[in-house]
């Protein structure tokens, strides 16, 4: 387990990384913490979840842990600007919801004495900011570990021990492959499907009459307009592709209904019911 006497740096103050904070203080660790947001750095030092803060990289210094949970190109900037201040064999890790051209990006300027463990919480929220932080959510969260052949087990154990420390509910290791492809469908189809519902016309005035099956379904298109694009392009060979499986499923469905084919509705229902159970938090 990492020893309480590590230094843990989290850069970048945000709904993650200012839950991961928490939920390493509340575990015993002392943690720092880095944003370009004097207001982040301050609010998680009021709420003593970060040992200390700053608007400063070089509090990265010594560091034997970083974590970034930053947008993908500034993670990317901000290892070429700063990685002068990380430590020899010490660890840096993310949370970024994409991981092949992370994975690249970050393996082609960072030095060769530091090691990358990519690592993707499945605990987002349709809110940003620190101010919604909560580590809570970890417990009934999937985290994803996704290794390469530059991996060593100190590096994959420290990811494990990271999901033990905020307490997820489960872990899987993936191929940066496996992991586009499986957030491709589960996460970034979902909310284009949320947001596409929401944009079909200017649907506001139902909303004192809709029921709980709308706002369920669109709860995600209270979407960061910053991230997700980002996260749409770097992984636009995989969505492109559940986009255009679902559009065909959707005109499916279109021509059974114009031909009234209830059979064929039925064992579609059927089968959607069975599949959906699997997804059922035990």
């Amino acid at each position: 387990m990492i020893s309480r006497g590590a230094k843990i740096t989290i850069v970048g103050l945000g709904l993650l990384g200012g839950s991961y904070a928490k939920g390493f203080y509340q575990a015993g660790y002392q943690v720092y913490g880095i944003d370009i947001d004097p207001e982040a750095v301050a609010y998680a030092e009021k709420m003593h979840w970060i040992r200390q803060g700053s608007t400063d990289p070089s509090l990265a210094e010594g560091s034997d842990i970083v974590i970034s949970a930053l947008y993908p190109h500034v993670f990317e900037s901000w290892i070429q600007e700063n990685q002068h201040y990380l430590k020899p064999d010490s660890i840096l890790t993310d949370v970024t919801g994409i991981k092949r051209e992370v994975i690249r990006r970050i393996s082609a300027v960072l030095r060769p004495d530091v090691e990358f463990i990519a690592c993707h919480p499945m605990a987002g929220r349709e809110y940003k900011g620190i101010q919604f932080a909560d580590c809570n959510r970890f417990t009934v969260a999937n985290f994803i570990i996704v290794p390469t052949e530059n991996n060593t087990e100190r590096g994959l154990q420290t990811a494990r021990d990271i999901a033990a420390i905020l307490k997820f509910a489960r872990v899987s290791e993936l191929t940066p492959q496996q992991h586009d492809e499986m957030i491709g469908f589960v996460s970034q189809l979902t909310h284009i499907i949320a947001v596409s519902l929401m944009n079909v016309n200017d649907n506001t005035h139902l909303a004192e009459y809709t029921g709980d099956s709308f706002r369920d379904l669109t709860r995600i298109a209270q979407i960061n307009e910053d991230l997700w694009p980002e996260l749409f392009i770097l992984n636009k060979d995989n969505l492109i592709r559940e986009i255009d499986a679902f559009t065909a499923e959707m005109q499916h469905f279109r021509d059974l209904i114009d031909q009234e084919n209830t059979d064929e509705m039925k064992q579609l229902l059927k089968q959607s019911t069975a599949r959906r159970k699997c997804f059922d938090r035990k």
